[in-house]
């Protein structure tokens, strides 16, 4: 056992990174935190720009063979991949959250959510479609074929360590590209564990994925400007995206950016308090507000607006907090001190210009970056919290008066990732719907996200689509084949 773990399969849980199907140790280790006991877990390996270049290296050599196989075969890679993930599921899911800090039921959600980006994709392997175009003179044919568009460099985010990869790779070794991922060097452990159990599958050839852990500056500056990547996807803040976006076009490579967000949660007049209480409860505390989904800024009507206040901060004073191994818990730690003292200071700023809090507003004391889930009133339009991603357990409510007055509130800024509306008025649901500049609307529940439907933003909230048939999109190129026909030897017609 360790800090707690209690692992059927110690040996998941491992530091070395995995390049060219083999485990790699580096001279440099990075220390894994667990946020709720302020205690090291372990030592990870901190691989470097040389190594990033030899996962590079091996993804290149092995992607001919790779994309040249029959989809069902890389079906059945994914599916078996799948299988090993759901029947170690525990594991992952301690591993998850010793490192994260998720309450232990949300880790064991997280594992499934990532098992069914390897299934969704594994059957949309065999449907990456071409079209057949009616030809624009007599002797032309015109097909359109798509092809994998080669390596792909990833980054993902310490707030999903499991979901975030699997819906990345799922999609690209499911249409026959290779992968060098770099996960956050936060939560290292989970992306390392998913590796193993990708060898261990026997099915994924070695170089077909790599993981490099290590600081991001070194591994990113090769995942976007080395000339064998023609693909790199990113999930995490939009400055950071911003830049490695700007990186990536000194090789013209195809980009996917899922990057912050600052979502609205609007209650009109007329919603079901009752569902909209328990969709910001969903929405908002989830993962201890650590989502880029999340309900940032809760929007109320005047007519309903001490009510769901009395309301909403009556349940969040219910929820238990603490460590996600030791017992039932609605909410974990914050990530880490700079988050937490993040949170502090939104809150202070919201205090400074009005506002008041219902329940919690303060951090908790003892071992862990914990903070007491908060319910603010009388939060002022333009307050940190409304104008930055707070990215914590703190729900500050505003106050509107016209549906007019909502989506100006909500349209403010620039990130355009989620958005949330509560109302009984289906003319209402389409209209503000159509209003919010965002690329993910959810009408009458807190919880949008599945492996079905695409997962994106507008604005500066990001490029491109995850999940979904859409998902294959960046993942595959277009290639036009005009095919011209010599001439009936015979004459003939028709």
């Amino acid at each position: 056992m360790l800090d707690g773990l209690d692992l059927a399969r110690p040996e998941l849980l491992s530091g070395q990174s995995l390049i060219d199907g083999a485990w790699t140790d580096c001279e440099r280790v990075i220390p894994v935190i667990n946020p709720a006991t302020g205690r090291k877990i372990g030592d990870v390996g901190d691989c470097g720009a040389h190594d990033a270049e030899r996962a590079v290296a091996a993804a290149s050599r092995a992607l001919p063979g790779w994309r040249a196989i029959a989809p069902r075969t890389r079906q059945a890679a994914l599916l078996r991949w799948r299988e090993l993930i759901l029947a170690n599921a525990e594991d992952l899911a301690r591993i998850l959250t010793a490192e994260q800090g998720k309450p232990l039921v949300e880790a064991r959600g997280e594992i499934h959510y990532a098992a069914s980006f390897l299934e969704w994709f594994a059957e949309e392997a065999k449907r990456a479609y071409g079209d057949i175009i009616p030809g624009h003179q007599p002797d032309k044919r015109l097909l359109v074929l798509r092809e994998p568009v080669g390596v792909v460099g990833a980054i993902t985010p310490w707030n999903f360590p499991a979901a975030m990869i699997t819906r990345k790779v799922g999609p690209a070794l499911a249409v026959g590209c290779t992968m060098v991922l770099k996960p956050s060097e936060l939560t290292p452990y989970t992306a390392l564990a998913l590796a193993r159990l990708a060898v261990e599958s026997a099915l994924i050839p070695p170089g077909v994925f790599n993981v490099v852990v290590g600081e991001a500056e070194p591994i990113g500056a090769v995942l976007t400007q080395d000339p064998r990547v023609r693909k790199f996807s990113f999930t995490g803040s939009t400055a950071v995206g911003k830049m490695l976006g700007a990186r990536c076009m000194s090789t013209v490579k195809r980009v996917s950016l899922e990057l912050g967000g600052n979502a609205p949660f609007i209650v009109f007049d007329d919603a079901d308090l009752g569902q909209a209480v328990e969709g910001a409860i969903a929405s908002k505390f989830r993962n201890t507000g650590q989502t880029c989904v999340c309900a940032n800024r809760l929007l109320v009507q005047s007519g309903v607006y001490s009510a769901f206040a009395e309301h909403l901060a009556e349940r969040v004073s219910e929820l238990a907090v603490g460590d996600g191994l030791k017992g039932q818990m609605d909410q974990g730690p914050l990530i880490n001190e700079a988050a937490l003292r993040k949170v502090e200071r939104h809150v202070e700023d919201a205090r400074a210009g009005g506002a008041s809090a219902l329940t919690g507003g303060h951090a908790l004391p003892g071992e862990g970056c914990f903070y007491a889930p908060t319910v603010l009133v009388d939060v002022a339009p333009d307050a940190l919290l409304c104008r930055e991603e707070t990215f914590g357990p703190v729900a500050g409510l505003v106050r509107f008066e016209t549906e007019a007055e909502a989506i100006g509130l909500a349209n403010e800024g620039t990130a355009g990732l989620a958005s949330y509306l509560y109302t009984r008025d289906l003319d209402r649901a389409f209209r503000v719907t159509e209003a919010l500049r965002y690329g993910m609307v959810g009408v009458n529940t807190g919880l949008i996200s599945t492996e079905v439907a695409p997962f994106g933003g507008v604005r500066e909230s990001g490029l491109g689509r995850e999940g979904a048939r859409q998902g294959l999109d960046d993942y595959l190129d277009y290639k036009l084949m005009c095919l011209g026909l010599a001439p009936d030897p015979g004459g003939r017609s028709g």
